[in-house]
C-alpha cells in the first residue's frame, strides 16, 4: 500500500450532526408444526393469533423466561389481542429504545400455517428481535422469541441466513391444562415459563415451529454536512497507512465501516483530550469507507473514505 497522509480538520462538533447508520433487511418467516402427534389431539379451531413484535435494543425487554407478563404480553397469549403490546411498543420507540411494531397474520387460518414479515429493514442501533403469538385455543400458551441478536457482535456484521426452533411456552396469568380459554386467572400471577414437555400439558419435546431469518441485503446510510468545513478528508482518495484527525474537541471513539455496513475498526479513547489522534488503516483493503467520529460530550460526524 503507498502512503500519503489523510487529515481530519474537526472545527465543530454538534449533537445535531448526521451520522452512519449501517442496516440490514430481512424476511422473518414463522412456520407451524404444531400437530396432534407430538402436542396432544388439537381442537378443530386450532389457529395462530397474528405474529407481532418488535425490533430494539437492550434498554428494554418486552418479556423474559422467568419473567412475569406485561398485560400486553398476557392479553397476545390469553386472547390473541395486540393492543395492549402495541401500546408497550409504541412506548417503547417513543423513548428510543425500538424502532418498529412489527405484525403479521397468519395463512392459513389452522394449526398448519406460516407468517412471514417480509423486507424489514432493522438498524444497527436496534439489532434485537422480538416476536410473540398466541397457541389457539389456549388458556395463555404462546411460542416467542425475546431480544433476538441479528447483529454479530463478534465479526461486527450482521448475522447471515439462519433458523431456530421454537417451543411453547405458558404466561403464567390463567390457569389451565387442555386447549380452551377463559380458565381461572392465576392468583398470584406466575411466571412465563416453557412448557415443552412438562407433566400435565399437551405438549411433548417436540418443537412447534421454526423461525427463518433470511437476510436479503445490507446498507451503510450516510449523509455529508452541510455545514462548510465541519469536517475535511485530505487527501481524498488516498493511498495512506495512516489516518491523522485533528480536531478541536477531544474524541471518545472513533469508527470506521466499510460500504456494506460493516464495522472494520473501532478505537476507545476514553475522554481523549488530545486534538490529533492518528490510526493504523494498512490492514483495510482499497474500497469506500465511513469514519463515523464521536466526540466527549456524545456528538458524532462522519465522512466518506476512499482507500486506493
Amino acid at each position: 500500500m503507498k502512503k500519503t497522509t489523510l487529515g481530519l480538520t474537526l472545527l465543530t462538533l454538534t449533537v445535531a450532526s448526521l451520522f452512519a447508520q449501517s442496516t440490514a433487511t430481512y424476511d422473518i418467516s414463522f412456520t407451524s408444526t404444531w400437530n396432534s402427534s407430538d402436542h396432544g389431539t388439537l381442537p378443530s379451531s386450532a389457529h395462530w393469533s397474528d405474529l407481532v413484535g418488535a425490533n430494539h435494543n437492550a434498554n428494554i425487554t418486552f418479556w423474559e423466561m422467568g419473567g412475569m407478563a406485561t398485560q400486553g404480553i398476557e392479553d397476545v397469549a390469553e386472547l390473541g389481542v395486540n393492543t395492549a403490546f402495541n401500546s408497550e411498543v409504541q412506548a417503547a420507540i417513543n423513548a428510543g429504545h425500538a424502532e418498529q411494531w412489527l405484525r403479521q397474520p397468519f395463512s392459513p387460518f389452522a394449526a398448519i400455517s406460516t407468517a412471514t414479515l417480509n423486507d424489514i429493514t432493522v438498524s444497527e442501533d436496534f439489532p434485537l428481535l422480538t416476536l410473540v403469538s398466541m397457541i389457539a385455543p389456549s388458556p395463555d400458551w404462546m411460542i416467542a422469541v425475546n431480544g433476538l441478536n441479528l447483529w454479530d457482535t463478534a465479526n461486527n456484521s450482521w448475522k447471515d441466513t439462519f433458523t431456530i426452533d421454537l417451543f411453547p411456552y405458558d404466561a403464567g396469568t390463567e390457569d389451565g391444562y387442555g386447549y380452551s380459554i377463559n380458565n381461572t386467572a392465576t392468583v398470584p400471577q406466575g411466571v412465563i415459563t416453557n412448557i415443552a414437555g412438562v407433566a400435565g400439558y399437551p405438549f411433548n419435546s417436540e418443537k412447534v415451529g421454526t423461525l427463518t431469518i433470511t437476510l436479503k441485503n445490507t446498507s451503510l446510510s450516510t449523509n455529508d454536512f452541510n455545514n462548510p468545513t465541519t469536517v475535511k478528508l485530505y487527501p481524498n482518495p488516498n493511498t495512506t497507512g495512516k489516518v491523522t484527525i485533528s480536531n478541536v474537541n477531544g474524541l471518545s471513539q472513533i469508527s470506521i465501516y466499510n460500504a456494506l455496513g460493516k464495522r472494520v475498526k473501532q478505537l476507545e479513547l476514553a475522554n481523549n483530550a488530545k486534538r490529533q489522534n492518528t490510526v493504523d488503516v494498512t490492514d483495510l483493503r482499497a474500497g469506500i469507507y465511513i469514519v463515523k467520529l464521536t466526540n466527549n460530550s456524545g456528538a458524532i460526524e462522519t465522512k466518506k473514505l476512499i482507500i486506493d
